[in-house]
């Protein structure tokens, strides 16, 4: 049988106090002596009680969570999210950040979708990634008033003042510029579909660069099966001049369209030089290892809560170190 919990009418019973007083001694309101408070806190000890830290937060208007939302690219499974490398480095720095000073970050679910949890309207604050354009979450967070920091911009509002920039057009000239140094001359993009600003942005960039002509952009879906990696690999070897570079963004497809690449006697990276968009374990454990770019998700975390966690307590002096964007980590697939 489950024992039941006890309630703050216990404790102020065992301590020979009133509930106001143990209600004060947790809440910081009001005026209680220390020795009383030391009584108080020894009775609750004594009982196992711990305050209800929901009713508490309703009663300061702060209830002490920050919420994360990953969108869109871990899709629609929970288990997509550990499948990614950048998520749990992101989350785990944001994480401790948030923790350091008196919060905690939790994950949620999207709440702009329909019959999802309301679970995040319950946060003092949210952090999403990704936002899609023209979020109807971050249309949702405005609309309520409630403090939100955006890492990567709504391709639709690029001057929405809440933003952690991701450095998007910077890393796309790096990735184009190691390719070249690594000699490639006719340099192809896979990039994904969802109208966020890493794969907008990085579009754009590479058009820009890229002449007309020697343009070569093939798009698979975020949440494809990762056979649509080789899907492209084998539609840019068909085209009348292949690529001798592949720009792929997401490790999925990066992976499988270097498996394409060999299983099709293509050499990488003499005839082939590929660069992943975002690091992950599959990269450094393929045959050959890929290049990746290092999107510092730790730095994007520490940075994304401090940032919350300032627009929260505009007098907190959090400084946290910014990202090194544009980091590749240079493997076989280029030459390394």
């Amino acid at each position: 049988m489950r024992r039941q919990r006890s309630t703050i009418r216990d404790v102020a019973r065992r301590a020979g106090v009133s509930v106001t007083t143990v209600s004060h001694t947790f809440s910081g309101n009001g005026v209680v002596n220390p020795a009383t408070q030391a009584r108080v806190r020894a009775a609750a000890t004594a009982l196992g009680y711990h305050p209800d830290v929901v009713a508490s937060g309703l009663r300061r208007s702060r209830l002490g969570v920050i919420g994360l939302v990953l969108r869109p690219a871990v899709g629609v499974e929970p288990q997509h999210i550990q499948d990614v490398d950048y998520f749990p480095r992101f989350a785990g720095a944001a994480a401790l950040t948030s923790l350091g000073q008196g919060y905690a970050l939790m994950l949620v679910a999207d709440p702009a979708v329909p019959d999802a949890p309301t679970t995040a309207w319950a946060c003092d604050g949210i952090i999403v990634t990704d936002p899609v354009e023209r979020d109807p979450l971050v249309a949702a967070l405005r609309a309520g008033g409630m403090p939100y920091t955006l890492v990567g911009a709504d391709p639709a509002d690029p001057d929405d003042p809440h933003v952690i920039d991701i450095a998007t057009a910077f890393i796309t000239d790096r990735v184009l510029d190691h390719l070249a140094e690594s000699g490639a001359t006719r340099i192809a993009l896979v990039v994904g579909t969802d109208a966020i600003e890493w794969n907008e942005a990085t579009e754009r960039r590479y058009r820009e660069r890229t002449p007309p002509g020697a343009q070569r952009v093939r798009y698979v879906a975020e949440r494809s099966e990762h056979g649509e990696g080789a899907v492209a690999a084998d539609e840019l070897l068909a085209l009348p001049e292949p690529p001798d570079g592949v720009y792929c963004l997401t490790s999925d497809h990066a992976r499988a369209l270097v498996d394409r690449l060999v299983e099709r006697g293509v050499r990488v990276p003499e005839d082939v030089r590929v660069v992943c968009g975002s690091d992950a374990d599959s990269l450094r454990s393929s045959a050959p290892t890929i290049t990746a770019v290092d999107l510092q998700p730790q730095a994007l975390g520490r940075q994304a809560a401090a940032a919350l966690l300032t627009l929260l307590e505009p007098d907190l002096a959090l400084v946290v170190p910014p990202p090194e964007h544009g980091a590749l980590v240079v493997r076989t697939s280029t030459g390394g």
